[in-house]
């Protein structure tokens, strides 16, 4: 990373390990363009009007984008384009609204070699923060002759808090160019953090339509790869899209950790869990993998609401955060895992009403995980006494037991109680955090082709 670039900055002034990992990857700028468009064309359906802080490297990158730029200075309090100038910069009919201010980086600002686009507003906040790669980082390859296929290293977010740090650091490093402006902006930041001191964007419900805009524009994308000669990486942009895909919906689930003081860690300890589960069923390593996933974005679908069932009969009302997760393929199966989380063994649950082993294996492993994950944490957190964590899985694991065969599957209960043992025995679980930037990785190509299982598959099970 550049000294004093404001990527360099961010990382520089965090307090780690506390703070929100940043989840570091590699992006061609051709998935940038798509992932950008993506998150500004939600500024035109936001509602709001944020402030918008771009970089874009060099005037002539901005030209490329300025008539969107128009429409979206319809919708923004303030745009701040830098950029190193060319021709046009300043002459295009964009750069001559009130609410759009351009900035001239000088040759040395590191800034010139940065990708930003930071937007904040009181219900939307995204950002991209990316530094292209030197020629030395291409090593032998050298770097590639197509502008599309340049390579940038940084990380994208909807965290609002970490937007709001990387805001503060650009309006500071505006002020070394136009300290007017600077002024200008601290005093709208000013503003919005006291209208809204907790920036909305925390909430999944108010990124899902993004996230699915943004899933939708890089399945664009992709489309466009087919059949098209102008690039010679082809697969690797095909895999560098797909990995952009599935990191929307990893971000949107880290955003409900994030969101819950109480239970941040619920995703990485039940990703751990049900690993264990899963060897002590004897899992093979495909489904495994799926039920990695399914922790990972158990929480982006909202619970339940057992008291709006009717008694009209079973059915499967449509969940739009399990929806959005249908839109990526390679999602179909993990998407139907979650969707069924909400089943009761004795087919009084939700959405289908299904019962018995007609409710999907990995759908009771990951409902049972979690329940249990979930209550031991609440315990934990409202404990007045002392009492050690080995009393306190014993005693939520007793709460489970008593609701086998009733909301749980009497197997699987008798699994976790296995899994508790260890537990009190000195077994620990590691909770890494979720590595975000994975992406593809995550996803082996026949993820999806396997059915999903009903029935329980295990020689240690009593029958």
């Amino acid at each position: 990373m550049l000294d004093g670039s404001i990527l360099k900055q961010l990382v520089n002034g965090r307090a780690e390990p506390d703070a929100t990992p940043l989840n570091y990857g590699v992006y061609y700028k051709y998935t940038l363009v798509a992932l950008c468009h993506a998150l500004e064309d939600c500024i035109l359906t936001s509602g709001t009007d944020p402030l918008v802080i771009t970089a874009f490297q060099r005037g002539k990158w901005y030209l490329e984008e300025a008539e969107r730029y128009s429409a979206i200075a319809d919708k923004a309090k303030q745009i701040v384009i830098m950029a190193s100038p060319e021709a046009g910069f300043h002459e295009h009919p964009t750069s001559q609204r009130e609410n759009v201010a351009l900035v001239d980086l000088a040759d040395d600002d590191p800034v010139a070699e940065e990708w930003h686009l930071i937007i904040i507003s009181p219900s939307y906040t995204a950002m991209v923060l990316c530094q292209e790669l030197s020629a030395d980082d291409y090593g032998k390859i050298g770097v590639p002759e197509h502008d599309l296929e340049r390579k940038f290293y940084g990380f994208w977010t909807f965290d609002a808090t970490l937007v709001k740090q990387t805001v503060d650091l650009a309006v500071a490093h505006l002020g070394r160019y136009n300290p007017a402006l600077q002024a200008q902006l601290t005093d709208h930041l000013a503003k919005l953090t006291t209208q809204t001191p907790l920036l909305h964007s925390d909430e999944p419900a108010a990124v899902n339509n993004t996230v699915a805009q943004v899933v939708q524009y890089l399945k664009d994308s992709r489309k466009d790869l087919k059949n098209n000669l102008t690039f010679s990486l082809i697969d690797d942009l095909d895999q560098n899209l797909i990995s952009n895909e599935l990191q929307a919906f990893l971000r949107m689930a880290q955003l409900v950790d994030l969101s819950d003081p109480i239970n941040p860690m619920a995703a990485s300890e039940v990703v751990a869990l049900l690993e264990m589960m899963s060897q002590l069923l004897d899992l093979p390593a495909w489904q495994i993998q799926r039920l990695r996933l399914a922790a990972m974005l158990h929480r982006i679908a909202p619970a339940p609401d057992l008291t709006a069932i009717t008694n009209a009969g079973p059915s499967c009302p449509l969940i739009p955060e399990v929806q959005t997760l249908r839109l990526m393929p390679h999602l179909r199966a993990v998407a139907a895992i979650i969707a069924h989380q909400g089943e009761y063994w004795d087919g009084n649950g939700y959405p289908a009403g299904l019962a018995g082993d007609a409710i999907p294996l990995e759908s009771r492993m990951l409902a049972l995980v979690a329940e249990f994950q979930r209550r031991v944490t609440e315990v934990r957190h409202h404990q007045a006494t002392a009492d050690s964590d080995l009393s306190l899985l014993g005693d939520v694991l007793a709460t489970c037991q008593t609701e086998a065969s009733q909301r749980w599957d009497p197997k699987l209960v008798e699994i976790l109680g296995l899994m508790v043992m260890g537990l009190q025995q000195g077994m620990s679980l590691p909770t890494i955090p979720t590595k975000i930037t994975l992406g593809s990785g995550l996803l082996n190509p026949d993820l999806d082709e396997h059915p999903i299982v009903s029935h329980t598959q295990s020689s240690i099970l009593p029958h």
